[in-house]
């Protein structure tokens, strides 16, 4: 409460206690150092009603106050860790750009980010660059099982299970209408945010060479 409301008050107050215009006093002993002292007691209750509200007052500041320091520390720890987070390179930013190039399957896996920060995966036989997104195909990320595989038939059965990814080529020819349209749709979305790098070989089939010019033109439309 601020000090005027307290002082208007206060005056209040005391003016009760005086004496009133025909000379009677107000206090209940009709005594006159009573009525004295009435005044200053009614003074000293105002001022124990105005402190006590303005006890009141600081407290609920002190409280709001409290909580934003508490705040401040929760959040403040939170962004003093993703700064020094960001000042760690993370795997994908310290690893170049990788030239376009076609993989087998057995190349394909050695990107399982166990053996190499890079990882790789498969999708409709587009081989893409996920290694910025390690925290969910990394070894120890939710779909980690993906990491150097094909996951086209997982992501087409939405199943994260080992035995859904198979060990030699998968043409996907046992697939249904549905089921390809799935595959086709993650296609797309790994497109728009991770880097394509090849393709999946077929067994027996050669990879292209490709030039610096197509690499570089390749990566400038994803970018």
């Amino acid at each position: 409460m601020a000090a005027g409301d307290g002082d208007v008050k206060l005056g209040t107050l005391g003016s009760g206690s005086e004496s009133s215009s025909d000379g009677s006093s107000e206090s209940p002993s009709g005594v006159g150092a009573a009525a004295e002292g009435g005044g200053w007691a009614a003074a000293a209750l105002a001022l124990l009603t105005g402190g006590g509200e303005m006890l009141l007052n600081v407290a609920l500041v002190a409280l709001v106050l409290l909580g934003a320091y508490r705040l401040w520390v929760r959040w403040g720890r939170r962004g003093l860790g993703t700064g020094a987070g960001a000042g760690e390179e993370s795997p994908a930013a310290s690893l170049p750009r990788m030239k376009k190039r076609d993989f087998s399957l057995e190349q394909l896996r050695q990107y399982d980010g166990s053996r190499t920060p890079r990882i790789l995966l498969a999708v409709n036989g587009k081989v893409f660059d996920v290694t910025k997104g390690s925290k969910f195909y990394g070894p120890a990320g939710p779909y980690g099982i993906f990491a150097g595989r094909d996951a086209s038939r997982g992501l087409a059965t939405f199943c994260l299970d080992k035995d859904a990814l198979k060990d030699e080529y998968d043409d996907l020819s046992d697939l249904n209408a549905v089921q390809m349209e799935s595959v086709r749709e993650w296609e797309m979305q790994f497109k728009e945010k991770y880097d394509y790098v090849g393709r999946l070989l077929k067994p027996g089939e050669e990879p292209s060479e490709y030039t610096d010019e197509e690499d570089t033109k390749d990566h400038n439309k994803q970018d």
